[in-house]
């Protein structure tokens, strides 16, 4: 099923792939550095720019929050915007990036969208109608694992160094001592792996509103929980857990130290 709102959020992405296929792996890609350190290319700002146009043409009254031309996210309709989530791979040839589109009203996510297109593959929600992937092979409704022991769980996170400044290393490292496995998959993947039952906890000690708004809605229409570390279901907590929902509780005491 779909509503409007979600449909439009799938041909934002639609309009966000023609752009970003287009420049990655692209020679003569710009890319500068922002007062964060952190890279923005010419695709990240275009990309963010094309949805912002649709966006004003076909909902006029919706403030929109984006990364790179900024925005907040009050109370009524906001749309949040990550033109790309991953930029670092996008701009090194790494095919691990997506573009963000999250829906939020009065504060929740009710409509989520991830398009990672050099990957071919797209993930979607709405409140109340379930959690889709596409892929060359199709489309499908996609709900989190059943593990039930932390010691068969998969853990993933985004950057090691990132528990050091911003939570606790040890806290984390405690988490991945006590599952089966862990890697980095970083960034949107993990959490899009949570929502399909590829792996059973997502953990990130930073994030912004618009690296995680989708997967609120994404995860808990797959049967799990999103939550910050502090235990609220909330994407502007400044970290995130995304969880098969069994899981949950027991990593988040682990995760607090």
């Amino acid at each position: 099923m779909s509503t409007p709102d979600l449909s439009l959020a799938l041909r934002l992405a639609d309009a966000a792939d023609a752009i970003t296929t287009a420049r990655f792996l692209a020679r003569d890609l710009r890319v500068e550095r922002k007062p964060d350190r952190t890279p923005v290319t010419d695709a990240d700002v275009a990309v963010e720019d094309a949805i912002r146009a649709v966006l004003a043409a076909e909902r006029p009254a919706d403030e929109v929050a984006g990364e790179e031309r900024g925005g907040t996210v009050g109370a009524g309709r906001t749309w949040v915007l990550d033109p790309i989530d991953g930029t670092k791979n996008f701009l090194r040839g790494v095919p691990v990036w997506a573009t963000l589109i999250a829906l939020v009203v009065d504060g929740t996510p009710v409509v989520g969208a991830v398009s990672a297109p050099a990957l071919g593959r797209r993930w979607w929600a709405a409140s109340g109608e379930g959690a889709f992937t596409s892929d060359p092979n199709g489309t499908r409704r996609i709900t989190v694992s059943g593990v039930h022991e932390l010691g068969d769980a998969y853990l993933s996170t985004t950057h090691l160094g990132s528990w050091v400044e911003h939570h606790s290393r040890e806290a984390y490292l405690k988490l991945a001592d006590a599952v089966w496995e862990n890697r980095a998959f970083g960034d949107f993947w993990q959490h899009c792996l949570v929502a399909e039952g590829a792996i059973d906890l997502a953990a990130e000690a930073i994030v912004n509103p618009w690296d995680v708004a989708p997967f609120q809605v994404l995860v808990t229409e797959a049967g799990g929980r999103f939550t910050d570390l502090a235990g609220a279901p909330r994407f502007d907590g400044g970290n995130a857990l995304s969880s098969n929902g069994v899981l949950h509780d027991e990593a988040l005491a682990l995760l607090r130290g």
